[in-house]
């Protein structure tokens, strides 16, 4: 017997979850959930869907075992730990909260009620942090000196819309958030493959000029003025990590990281992923290993000339690279939709299973706070001129 399952939020990023819950063979049964009824029938229909709720709270009452939620970002924390109060495990969409007081408590509900929580970070698979990951267990990197973590994201490459879906009338004050407060993407790159986690910070803000006026302190809630932030921050393994939030960039945008042992290094920028050590001829280029594309199930471990040529089918596993382990995903999810980079589908599955099996995911909540908390620092280090400021740690996950 299966889990019953809670998803709320049927708005567009869910598009690309509810299809995986729906379909993996250890959910029993799914109920759609959202506040707009025409956006909830409308989705419940698509999906064909028969269960349904109207509110996260009349949702709390049912017998769902576990709520996913892809709520406005600045709604996870609180909504998380209600559901969690309730006695349901929760997986929340990124980022993990925007305080880190409501943070400190996410962490502190699931010492106390016991339930799994787990935060969608897709980077934590992403085809170079997986790779990486990989050669870190090996010892590959020697000892890490430094690496740095990235998100560029302009807002002309959709974040109006976005914004304008989330925040109805009222998404210019929630718009201008600080980019620090959204810095998950970067921050579980570095964490997921070392361990290790920031203990300070130094961070500076680029103050926006636009004619928008998105970032004007007067009109976002925030009161921020910072567009675009860097931090550099020392490691609890002695090393050093640059994380960039950039929302003005000309750039195409990216999520990425690159990583310098005392031993091997990891390179990633838009000529390609290298892996390089310290003979100068022995560099090995890393594009095709990990390319995400189609790869049909019963080579996909072998084949890697032209996948890139392989169609969508039933026996077909979608958008993932050579490094992605899809032998341990349900043959149910073949031929559906994937999305940033490999991510979705070990999202779902890694939920459920834990769910299901009571056991700690791997983005689960002390990890979370790790991915999240450091970012909010950073901030108030960039309103300080960048005064170093130590960054609190709610410690590692129960063994």
């Amino acid at each position: 017997m299966g889990i019953k399952l809670g998803l709320v939020g049927a708005g567009a990023f869910a598009q690309s979850f509810i299809p995986l819950f729906k379909a993996h063979p250890l959910v029993d049964e799914m109920t759609l959930c959202d506040l707009d009824t025409e956006k909830l029938k409308e989705n419940a229909t698509k999906h064909d869907i028969t269960s349904t709720s109207s509110s996260l709270d009349h949702l709390l009452t049912t017998d769902v075992d576990a709520v996913v939620i892809i709520t406005q970002n600045w709604l996870h924390a609180p909504q998380a730990i209600q559901a969690l109060k309730a006695g349901k495990h929760v997986y929340s969409a990124v980022p993990t909260g925007v305080t880190q007081d409501e943070i400190s408590e996410l962490v502190k509900t699931v010492e106390e009620t016991g339930q799994i929580y787990m935060i969608g970070e897709t980077s934590y698979y992403y085809p170079g942090v997986v790779y990486c990951r990989q050669q870190h267990e090996q010892g590959a990197f020697g000892h890490i000196v430094y690496a740095e973590g990235e998100y560029y994201h302009d807002w002309d490459h959709g974040l109006y819309d976005v914004m304008k879906w989330r925040g109805g009338d009222q998404w210019m004050a929630f718009a201008g958030s600080p980019p620090m407060y959204y810095p998950t993407h970067s921050t579980s790159q570095i964490i997921s493959i070392t361990g290790a986690y920031m203990t300070h910070v130094s961070c500076q803000g680029f103050v926006d000029h636009h004619e928008d006026g998105i970032y004007k302190p007067e009109v976002n809630r925030w009161h921020n003025k910072f567009s675009n932030e860097a931090a550099l921050f020392k490691m609890s393994d002695g090393s050093s990590c640059r994380i960039n939030e950039f929302r003005r960039i000309g750039h195409p945008g990216t999520v990425r990281m690159t990583m310098f042992g005392t031993e091997g290094s990891f390179e990633d920028n838009k000529a390609g992923a290298i892996w390089v050590n310290k003979q100068a001829d022995a560099s090995e280029r890393l594009d095709e290993l990990l390319a995400c594309r189609a790869r049909p199930a019963e080579s996909a471990t072998t084949q890697t000339g032209d996948m890139d040529k392989v169609t969508a089918s039933d026996g077909t596993h979608l958008g993932v690279a050579a490094v992605h382990d899809t032998a341990r995903l349900p043959r149910e999810f073949m031929g559906l939709h994937n999305g940033h980079s490999g991510s979705h589908q070990f999202l779902v599955d890694d939920f459920v299973k834990s769910c299901y099996h009571t056991t700690l995911p791997p983005n689960n909540v002390w990890m979370a706070a790790r991915y999240a908390i450091p970012g909010i620092i950073a901030h108030d280090s960039a309103c300080q001129d960048g005064i170093l400021l130590e960054v609190p740690d709610y410690g590692a996950p129960p063994e």
